[in-house]
This record gives C-alpha cells, sequence and structure tokens, in this order.
C-alpha cells in the first residue's frame, strides 16, 4: 500500500498466510494501510523483538499477528510494544488451533493480547477488530465499519427459508 501502515499483519511462517489472508482481504476492503510480514518468535527472536519495539515509532495503531503450536508470536510481539495485539490461533498441530488459542489467551496480568477465534474467521474478525479500533479516531473509517455491519444485517434479513 501507498499510505504508513497502520496495522502490522505477522505470522510465524508463510504457510500461515492461508489463514492470515483473511485479515488481509478485510483491510484491504476497507482501505486500511497495512503491511504483511514473516516474523518467527522462535526462528527469528532478534526480528520480532526488533519489529515490536519500532511499531509505535513507525505509526502502527494495531498489530494482529497469527501463530499455531506454542504460538509465542502475539504474547511476545504484546511484551514488546504498547502498540495492541489482536493474536490470531492458527491450527498448525495435531491440537487444531487448541493449543494456540490456549497459549494467545492465557497472558499474565500486565501483557494483554486480544484473542480472536481459532483460524480464518479470527483472522477476518481481527482485521474488523482493527478497523473498528482505527475508526475511534476516524469517523470515515467508522462509518465504513458501520456500513459494513449494515450490509451484513440486510444479508441475514434477506434470507427466507422455504
Amino acid at each position: 500500500m501507498s499510505a504508513e501502515p497502520l496495522v502490522g499483519v505477522v505470522m510465524g511462517s508463510k504457510s500461515d498466510y492461508s489463514v492470515m489472508e483473511r485479515a488481509v482481504e478485510m483491510l484491504r476492503e476497507f482501505g486500511v494501510a497495512h503491511e504483511v510480514r514473516v516474523v518467527s518468535a522462535h526462528r527469528t527472536p532478534d526480528l520480532l523483538f526488533e519489529y515490536a519495539e519500532a511499531a509505535a515509532g513507525r505509526g502502527l495503531r494495531v498489530v494482529i499477528a497469527g501463530a499455531g503450536g506454542a504460538a509465542h508470536l502475539p504474547g511476545m510481539m504484546a511484551a514488546k510494544t504498547v502498540v495492541p495485539v489482536l493474536g490470531v490461533p492458527i491450527a498448525a498441530t495435531a491440537l487444531q488451533g487448541m493449543d494456540a488459542l490456549l497459549s494467545i489467551a492465557q497472558m499474565p496480568k500486565g501483557v494483554p493480547v486480544g484473542t480472536m477465534a481459532i483460524g480464518a474467521a479470527g483472522a477476518a474478525n481481527a482485521a474488523l477488530l482493527a478497523v473498528a479500533i482505527l475508526g475511534t479516531t476516524d469517523a470515515a473509517l467508522q462509518a465504513k465499519l458501520v456500513s459494513w455491519r449494515e450490509a451484513r444485517r440486510d444479508e441475514v434479513l434477506a434470507q427466507e427459508i422455504v
């Protein structure tokens, strides 16, 4: 995107993009400037710390972090920045994302991570929550979100069961 990114979308490996692309698609739909990076908590911890520590100074307002298995990425990101972090558990192991969900949700007091649902729905909702957060200081973006939600409501109301 041409504008400076407001949202960082990070994931532990490129394979996680099959889930995290739902967040990217939603951010694009709302026209939110964002960046997408692979930042592994286990394989590139120095990069993780550098990214997190620079996030606020670079103008990021929200970080969406997707991770599977032990899912340390969202928590470690939150530990190193004051920018809100929204964690998306990814079903990457035999435990189908439950391990990631619990890892992200069980952050100690003082290091919060907003925890989303496992998988693609969680990624999309993370982007929608990021839009809502940004909308608190951007009336035009908030209006887009209101319209988007009204359209979802209208889709449901239009459904008929025969």
